[in-house]
């Protein structure tokens, strides 16, 4: 299998996934290989991003990038989702003649066309739970806490016009209960969630654990939904997630077991 990586390589996150899919690659772990890396940010714009470039270049991956910040500004200003399509318009043709299977979202920073996601297959790491909170990791941690949620967990999904909404791919849940959890909640308790916000922000421990545990499962839930895919345990037919029998699977592949073994043998 051949995958297109698509990141806007905004922070260590960014090259560690980058690095992490290589390196499985590389060990065969995943049976595929990386077609090309795009980077909506280009040579000399940002720091981080001239580190993702160079870490793409070191690992000898053909790297293509366009910055969004300096494409066609105006019309960013004007008409935002024409600009979007126009933007859109031109990575598709950057990256069409690399022949990618599918197109792994990666710390992509932008919302895609609509066109775009009719071109290519595009799968996306969301960090909650099928039908859960949308939006970025901050305001789904907000939410959960909000609501005194249960349980977790993020999940692979199909890239479509509806944010966050795509045939989840796969998932993987954890528990927000439990000796870890409970005094942090007890701390939380009757205080309204616009005070903790305003008071303690992201530096709440209760955010902060939430947080820690999640992104502890992102980077094995990413990796083991591509090796499932490159061996064919699971299938992209147009909006549709197969298995490897061809059977539909609605609500996507739970991955929870895998992705906690895969913690315990990689501390």
């Amino acid at each position: 299998m051949r995958i297109g990586w698509l990141s806007t390589g905004r922070d260590e996150a960014a090259r560690e996934l980058l690095l992490t899919a290589w390196r499985k690659m590389a060990e065969g772990f995943i049976p595929a290989e990386i077609a090309f890396v795009f980077s909506s940010r280009e040579e000399g714009e940002d720091p981080e991003g001239d580190r993702f470039l160079a870490l793409s270049g070191k690992l000898g991956l053909l790297t293509l990038s366009l910055s969004a910040e300096r494409f066609e500004p105006e019309l960013r200003r004007r008409d935002r989702e024409a600009w979007r399509s126009r933007y859109h318009q031109e990575v598709a043709r950057l990256i069409a003649p690399y022949g990618a299977d599918l197109i792994m979202l990666a710390g992509y920073m932008l919302i895609v066309s609509p066109e775009m996601c009719r071109a290519f297959p595009m799968i996306n790491l969301h960090p909650a739970l099928p039908g859960g909170p949308t939006g970025a990791w901050q305001e789904v941690i907000w939410r959960l806490i909000e609501e005194g949620a249960e349980e977790t967990g993020a999940m692979i999904h199909m890239v479509t016009e509806e944010l966050d909404r795509g045939p989840v791919v796969t998932f993987c849940s954890f528990s927000l209960r439990g000796e870890d959890f409970d005094p942090l909640w007890e701390e939380v308790r009757e205080r309204p969630l616009g005070e903790l916000r305003d008071r303690e922000g992201e530096g709440l421990p209760l955010f902060q654990r939430i947080r820690a545990e999640g992104v502890k499962r992102e980077h094995p839930l990413i990796v083991l939904t591509l090796k499932a895919l490159a061996e064919g345990r699971l299938r992209l037919q147009g909006r549709r997630v197969l298995d490897g029998e061809g059977r539909p699977l609605p609500g996507g592949l739970c991955l929870t077991e895998e992705v906690e073994e895969y913690l315990r043998r990689n501390p």
